[in-house]
């Protein structure tokens, strides 16, 4: 066995704590999948608890889990499914590569625990299904239209109407219309491809739609000035774009922070453009209306 120094050790040990963690994260999961998702699950659980008792071996001491990343990662489940948890997890662990590979250099079984995580996860998380990532195109077309298309009304309607009240039901039925445009749009999209999945597709684009609906016009229905109200609603709006394409940037392992400035750009100009319509509407036919 190699010689092991003080520093190294505080590397081990927080390795060691690292599997253990993760080996009771996976176990969870396990738990709560069936069939080849619980077998892949359990396999991987059994390969970080190996990875935790061969670092034991080097320090020498029993070391507790992370109770709090467990119970972050099983919320995390709750809400956002598993492909998205598992991929959460991978980011946080591509952050300890660099550290793996610089003490392969003095203790040569951390190139294999390094090399295992690799190969191993890497074919089993290929394997792993979840109904939400299937669905995720007609998630991310429900909310980005969504986005775009009510961001834009609110803006235009709020300068040309100057009534929150107004707005906000016209914004709510104008929504609640497109909602179901776009979910038979995804069902006759899908059905034409023959996908035999279109229900649950239209289902997840429409409810995608009305649930972004319901965030941005909610302001218009608590607060009588429309400035105010709209600012609000942007930043819902802003805060649904973070979150979507933080999800997206995960899922599909892309760059989180350009995906959101793209999107974030892409909403806030429409919302400037039309804006700038219903003040000219107001302005050349002198709408005025009050609460």
């Amino acid at each position: 066995m190699s010689v092991i120094t003080e520093e190294m050790k505080k590397d081990l040990i927080e390795f060691q704590r690292q599997e253990i963690t993760e080996h009771y994260i996976y176990k969870f999961l396990a738990e709560k999948e069936e069939g080849e998702n619980k077998k892949i699950l359990l396999e991987i659980a059994e390969d970080e608890k190996k990875h935790y008792n061969i670092w034991r071996e080097y320090t020498g001491i029993d070391v507790e889990p992370d109770w709090g990343k467990i119970r972050l990662y099983k919320l995390v489940y709750r809400i956002f499914g598993l492909v998205f948890t598992i991929k959460l997890m991978e980011q946080g662990e591509k952050k300890s590569e660099e550290r793996y590979k610089q003490l392969a250099q003095k203790i040569g079984v951390a190139e294999e625990i390094l090399q295992d995580e690799f190969e191993h996860e890497e074919k089993l998380l290929s394997l792993l299904s979840d109904e939400r990532i299937e669905f995720i195109g007609s998630i991310v077309l429900g909310l980005s239209d969504a986005l775009i298309e009510l961001t834009g009304a609110l803006a235009g309607l709020s300068l040309a109407l100057n009534n929150t009240l107004l707005v906000g039901f016209a914004a709510l039925i104008t929504g609640i219309a497109a909602s179901m445009s776009m979910a038979v749009s995804e069902y006759l999209s899908r059905k034409s491809e023959g996908d035999r999945n279109a229900v649950k597709g239209a289902f997840y684009t429409g409810s995608a739609y009305i649930l972004t609906v319901l965030t941005l016009v909610v302001s218009y229905f608590l607060i009588p000035n429309p400035l105010i109200a709209l600012s609000i609603s942007l930043f819902n709006a802003a805060l649904i774009i973070a979150a979507l394409t933080f999800y997206t940037s995960v899922v599909r392992e892309a760059d989180w922070g350009r995906s959101y400035i793209e999107m974030l750009g892409l909403t806030l100009g429409v919302a400037a453009i039309t804006f700038t319509i219903g003040w000219v509407i107001r302005a050349v036919f002198n709408i005025d209306v009050e609460v």
